[in-house]
């Protein structure tokens, strides 16, 4: 029987917009609802602290934290998740905290111990979807490229760490092109790093999409499309066609090396793993995503992610993630729109969305917690409405200012 993954817990304390945030939970599926501007997105914000990267909207380390007004000192947040999976319960932590030096410094912990960002990412995989990525196949490449990664450092928590040595060595190594008096040993060294974590990074994605693809090939047809999924990028063509790693590595390095004078006159690396991109096709129709209609897009975005979720809970090596939809139902259809609660009513790990407006989630029935955010003046009050459901889950949020 696949194991589940829930937050039975959430705790934030002058995170975003919110004073103070108790809440206690059951595995069922969160809806958060209220008016723009309540802080709904902060609360799916804030578990996203407690995954790898920079959170769902790729905020500094004190854009999190609460102020009072722009003059104000911002204050140290800090986030904790008690979290059910594989019948163990554990305490996720992240947040801000001051130093000696007067400065601030992120911290993340588990069970009250310092952890890394891969532990993290093993505890409580996470995937999410916001209204940004609307237009993900018809955007730049660096977006589908990190959209990927982040589907693949949820199976494969050490792509987070290949990908950060890849860009450090990256950095280190454009700097000595530009200075243009590098000593060659200590290029070749940098050189060596890049093709060693970039072949990693190709070799991660691609077993992400072959994942992706078996689990898609094998599923009914619903009410999302079904996509084909590609992975442009000369590392990742050669994993494809079945090359040893060990000879796409070397070849990578011999690339690097003739390319140095290019890549100094150009200023950055022309080629690598960093400019990848991932090519997605509505495979019913034979059309390249960028060209579908934005709800057909926003369909088959959906789609991957559902897949994917799928692939990780089938996977040994990985298990559940948890979905967190932003104003994702706002723009489907009914019969999608109720696909969709079926599916991740199905999930073995819990979802979370957000919604204006509580009519959204009601084919959800009693198979989701409610929770709706109130906002008057510069107030907020969370409260979990009883006669939507059989059981409600307990909370309070305080909004931005302490609610009395």
């Amino acid at each position: 029987m696949t194991s589940r993954l829930w937050v039975a817990g959430l705790r934030l304390a002058d995170f975003r917009n919110h004073v103070a945030v108790d809440l206690t939970l059951d595995a069922r599926p969160v809806c958060i609802f209220g008016p723009n501007g309540a802080g709904k997105t902060n609360l799916i914000e804030a578990l996203t602290t407690l995954a790898p990267g920079r959170g769902l909207r790729s905020g500094d380390l004190m854009e999190l934290a609460r102020s009072d007004g722009a003059a104000s000192r911002p204050r140290p947040w800090a986030v904790s998740a008690t979290i059910e999976t594989r019948g163990e319960r554990m305490i996720l932590g992240a947040g801000a905290e001051r130093t000696p030096e007067g400065g601030v410094r992120r911290v993340a912990r588990m069970n009250g111990r310092p952890a890394t960002a891969a532990d993290l990412a093993r505890a409580a995989p996470m995937l999410w979807v916001t209204p940004a990525m609307d237009r993900l196949f018809a955007g730049p490449p660096g977006d589908r490229r990190r959209f990927f990664d982040r589907l693949t450092l949820s199976r494969a928590p050490e792509h987070g760490q290949s990908a950060a040595a890849y860009e450090r060595a990256m950095r280190e190594r454009q700097r000595l092109l530009n200075e243009g008096r590098a000593d060659p040993a200590w290029l070749s060294g940098l050189e060596r790093e890049m093709a060693s974590h970039g072949a990693a990074l190709a070799a991660a994605r691609c077993d992400t999409a072959a994942g992706l693809a078996e689990t898609i090939s094998h599923q009914p047809e619903g009410a999302f499309p079904k996509a084909l999924v590609a992975l442009e990028g000369g590392l990742e063509s050669a994993f494809a066609q079945g090359r040893p790693s060990a000879e796409i590595e070397d070849e990578f390095l011999q690339l690097l090396r003739t390319m140095r004078g290019r890549d100094a006159g150009a200023g950055r690396t022309l080629d690598g793993p960093h400019r990848s991109d991932l090519v997605v096709t509505h495979a019913a129709k034979q059309m390249p995503a960028a060209l579908c209609s934005t709800g057909e897009q926003k369909a088959l975005l959906l789609g991957l992610v559902l897949a994917h979720a799928h692939a990780l809970a089938d996977d040994p090596g990985a298990g559940p993630a948890l979905l967190l939809l932003d104003e994702a139902a706002a723009h489907l259809d009914s019969a999608r729109r109720a696909g969709l609660y079926d599916a991740l009513c199905d999930s073995p790990g819990q979802s979370w969305l957000t919604g204006t407006d509580e009519e959204l989630f009601a084919a959800f029935g009693d198979r989701a917690q409610r929770l709706a955010i109130d906002r008057i003046g510069q107030s907020a009050a969370l409260s979990s409405p009883t006669n939507l459901m059989a059981t409600s889950p307990s909370g309070t949020v305080g909004g931005d200012h302490e609610h009395r």
